[in-house]
């Protein structure tokens, strides 16, 4: 549907549209949730009824914000399930997330928005799926549950450097470790 109405926009409202939503992502990325609506119009070079015309409430400037990366997430579960090897499949679905985590803190937040539920949902029962698979095959320790999964991915959201690549590589050693810790 966001297709068939970015389509149907004219060009400038459609260029508007773009530019709040490339915004708001930075914002969110740096800043975090709690950026009044109004900061995001005068970063995206829009006005305030600008900004409420394309997205009427916060929760949907952030749902569509965070679209792409959900699906990223949504498509790293499917892999991780899809592998023939369920450890090697979770072992790689960790490393991907928390390198999605660690490229954009804005999506680690807004993973926990209240809009997200049914997204986040989706993707905790493929988590769990995951880890039961896992936990199967004996390779994964019998007593990780989920939410210690949940637990891992929250602190990787923590991690903080200096640069994007410097908080990449930090999350990658975090994952590294992770899965060693996991491992029976």
């Amino acid at each position: 549907m966001t297709g068939t109405l970015t389509q149907s926009l004219r060009s400038d409202a459609r260029d508007n549209r773009d530019r709040i939503l490339v915004a708001a992502r930075a914002v969110f990325a740096a800043e975090g949730l709690e950026v009044p609506l109004r900061e995001i119009a005068r970063r995206a070079g829009v006005g305030p009824a600008t900004l409420y015309r394309h997205f009427p409430t916060k929760q949907a400037l952030v749902t569509e914000a965070f679209a792409e990366q959900l699906h990223a997430c949504h498509a790293v579960l499917e892999e991780g399930l899809a592998a023939a090897d369920p450890w090697t499949g979770l072992s790689t679905a960790i490393a991907r997330l928390c390198e999605l985590h660690a490229r954009d803190w804005g999506f680690a937040a807004a993973f926990s928005h209240a809009d997200l539920t049914a997204a986040r949902s989706r993707s905790l029962a493929a988590l769990a799926e995951l880890a039961s698979r896992a936990r199967a095959t004996g390779r994964m320790r019998a007593d990780v549950t989920v939410d210690d999964l949940i637990l891992m991915l929250a602190a990787n959201t923590g991690l903080r450097a200096t640069s994007p690549e410097a908080r990449v590589a930090a999350s990658r050693r975090f994952a590294e470790l992770t899965i060693r810790a996991l491992r029976a």
